[in-house]
């Protein structure tokens, strides 16, 4: 990239966020942080009221802003891209406010780049999956959510639970939301439960942020599994399950600490995190012969005894 137009874009990464460290600039553009010196430089030299603070970082003054900026053709198709998947994936609020924000986006576009925006606007879908339920609901209060993430405000939940058939009350501190395979899920710590848990936004019929602040230090959403599995003595489980048995299992396994899935073809492997193992096995024996056990081997040794305890029971009561 040419020195000018990095100094341009380092200079809109300044205005970004409230402070900005030298490593992410040398991250983003792959330079050196003695290159990064010499640019923050060059834009002092040229009049921008950089603030610097060793160990810290960069900020620019509140007061300072860059004039609009034109955006290229590939930036504009990258919001173009982004709109389709938030009009799909998330919630009316969210849709609303992103329409709103790419109104301003191509009102600074040129002529030529707004037509041909919105003719490639008709070329771009996003597909449901076929083996996840399709029903959502349209208010899933992403804002309010994260705003209760950042401010570290404890959450009251009602959620419905599918395999009781029945409404649920928690109060949760939550950590993260995330998307994955057109649905919405929340990472938060369960003060009933005391354990991490992963509930499906959608199925989460009553919202309420509370005035309350929770103290505890929880792992960062990127780092949740690695550090929850050494920390918390969660245990990790990959299940397979055969794709013909996986569209009749239910709702049950976004409550079994469910984190990911990938198609395998003729079946679906999907890993969770559980700190009962005993439990787990319980709800495995609901699987039937649709699936498999990847790891771990314990989980094996606990449906085995669960299965010789029942079969022990029938004999029994036959007898």
């Amino acid at each position: 990239m040419p020195r000018l137009n990095r100094l341009t874009e380092i200079l809109i990464q300044l205005q970004s966020k409230r402070i900005i460290k030298a490593q992410e600039i040398a991250d983003r553009f792959d330079i050196s942080l003695r290159t990064v010196y010499r640019d923050i430089r060059a834009l002092e030299e040229a009049g921008v009221p950089i603030l610097s603070e060793a160990g810290v970082g960069y900020s620019i003054m509140k007061e300072y802003r860059l004039p609009p900026v034109q955006f290229s053709e590939d930036e504009a198709f990258s919001f173009l891209t982004a709109g389709k998947l938030v009009s799909k994936f998330t919630d009316n609020n969210t849709q609303k406010s992103f329409e709103s924000a790419l109104y301003k986006i191509k009102s600074v576009l040129k002529n030529v780049d707004k037509e041909l925006l919105d003719d490639a606007y008709q070329h771009i879908e996003v597909l449901e999956n076929d083996y996840l339920p399709r029903e959502r609901n349209e208010q899933l209060n992403i804002k309010e959510i994260l705003k209760a993430i950042l401010n570290k405000n404890i959450i009251k939940i009602e959620y419905f639970t599918g395999s009781r058939f029945e409404k649920n009350e928690r109060d949760i501190e939550p950590i993260g939301i995330f998307s994955s395979n057109g649905n919405w899920y929340l990472i938060a710590w369960c003060r009933l439960r005391e354990d991490y848990r992963n509930f499906r936004i959608d199925k989460i019929t009553a919202l309420a942020v509370q005035t309350e602040r929770f103290e505890k230090k929880h792992p960062k959403l990127k780092t949740f599994i690695n550090k929850t599995q050494s920390k918390e003595n969660l245990i990790q489980v990959v299940l397979r399950i055969d794709k013909k048995g996986f569209r009749y299992m239910g709702d049950q396994y976004y409550y079994m600490g469910f984190v990911s899935q990938k198609d395998l073809g003729e079946q679906i492997e999907m890993t969770f995190l559980t700190g009962n193992l005993i439990g787990f096995a319980h709800w495995f024996l609901y699987l039937g012969k649709v699936a498999d056990i990847k790891e771990p081997d314990q989980l094996r040794v606990e449906v085995k005894q669960l299965l010789l305890k029942g079969l022990e029971r029938l004999e029994q009561k036959g007898s």
